[in-house]
């Protein structure tokens, strides 16, 4: 039996996350504090997720109000957000209908199940494998880890589903797997997170819309990352004008609290029927007041400072890319962008998080930021100057 003396062992917890040593209490905006009173710059933002920050005022006030009233009514029941959320939602994403879980992975796996109903609906109940892209992270339950790619997460748990994989951007790859394997779906992310911030091109893209549309493959974007506004569009795939059958959301929808959403087009809408797939919690009054109150926020402007900031971010990272040689690439849009350098990434940011700044590493060698919509100017001017500071304290590799 393990003793609880060893200090790395948190007590009562299963040993699955590499957490900090720091426990941390409260937060403003883009600041975050520890029970020390120490601050800390976010520019991870909970991977992707507090979009509004750390103790947002509104949305502070409102989950304060819902709470007094009601918090869980189960889904045999409506309530005053579900419907209001829903519609917002495919107003932003040009979708029909909308699904909430709980998490991305819940999502994704929502819309495992709509790509094989439909093929059985549409009298080809045999095509039930999928195609996804190397590099793909989809989650961790059974069906969303068959999606992704890293053979570190799949292996302890196989056998998973049947996948194909694709390389990123070989577009006559893509066309000629989907029109020989008919899969039910393909699933990709239009820039891909884990994968190191490796955005996928427009033809690509394109490509991918075109052999669906044309072999009657269910197209799903997972935008769980890169959606509600993370890149400067509320979907990533709109800055291409590409729009896929499904969509699955999450991370800054709940601003915060867990929500995932599955969104799908008019052909698709109704392919669950009652009783096929549901959720305990999903779509809750508390989790939909919150993201009542984040689509406000998009509405009230939010994607202007998402371009804005992120803009100001990429050109000073640009600029250290300019002075420092360990630097070799700057990816991204937006608020989600990634360093890559010459050298695994750990020891960067283990230094950043000396100074006080908080982001992680993407495939092994990139450094990942994802901050909150509302950081500042000064805000990020700060965090470019920590990093600069980091990467100077670095050795140099041998030329």
């Amino acid at each position: 039996m393990t003793s609880h003396c060893d200090p790395s062992i948190e007590a009562g917890v299963m040993p699955t996350y590499a957490r900090t040593d720091e426990v941390y209490v409260d937060g403003d905006g883009a600041i975050v504090r520890d029970r020390d009173g120490r601050e800390y710059l976010d520019f991870l933002a909970g991977i992707a997720v507090n979009a509004l920050g750390h103790g947002h005022a509104r949305m502070t006030a409102e989950l304060q109000d819902q709470v007094g009233k009601v918090m869980h009514v189960s889904n045999l029941f409506r309530h005053p957000y579900t419907e209001t959320v829903a519609t917002r939602l495919c107003e932003q994403t040009g979708m029909t209908a909308a699904f909430f879980t709980n998490s991305g992975s819940e999502s994704v796996e929502c819309a495992m199940k709509i790509a094989r109903k439909a093929m059985h609906l549409a009298g080809t109940p045999e095509r039930t494998s999928f195609v996804a892209l190397e590099r793909a992270f989809h989650g961790r339950s059974l069906g969303a880890l068959s999606l992704t790619h890293n053979q570190k997460y799949r292996t302890p748990f196989a056998p998973l589903l049947d996948v194909t994989w694709v390389a990123p951007d070989d577009c006559t790859m893509l066309a000629a797997t989907i029109r020989t394997q008919r899969p039910a779906a393909l699933f990709l992310e239009p820039i891909q997170g884990e994968g190191g911030i490796c955005e996928l091109s427009r033809e690509f893209l394109q490509t991918a819309r075109d052999v669906c549309s044309e072999t009657g493959t269910v197209l799903v974007h997972d935008e769980i990352q890169t959606g509600c506004g993370r890149t400067g569009t509320f979907l990533a795939a709109q800055y291409h004008d590409i729009t896929p059958d499904v969509v699955t959301l999450a991370k800054p929808i709940g601003a915060g609290l867990p929500m995932g959403v599955c969104l799908a087009n008019e052909t698709y809408a109704n392919t669950l029927e009652k009783g096929e797939h549901g959720s305990t919690f999903g779509g809750g009054p508390l989790v939909c007041r919150a993201a009542a109150v984040f689509l406000d926020e998009i509405d009230s402007g939010l994607l202007d400072q998402v371009r804005v900031r992120g803009e100001q971010l990429r050109t000073g990272l640009l600029q250290l890319q300019d002075e420092l040689p360990i630097i070799k690439e700057v990816r991204g849009r937006g608020l989600m962008l990634g360093l890559r350098l010459d050298r695994p990434a750990a020891e960067t940011q283990q230094a950043l998080h000396r100074a006080r700044l908080l982001l992680n590493c993407t495939a092994g060698d990139v450094l990942r930021m994802v901050p909150p919509f509302v950081i500042t100017e000064a805000q990020v001017e700060d965090g470019l100057q920590r990093i600069r500071k980091a990467l100077q304290s670095l050795p140099r590799f041998p030329q």
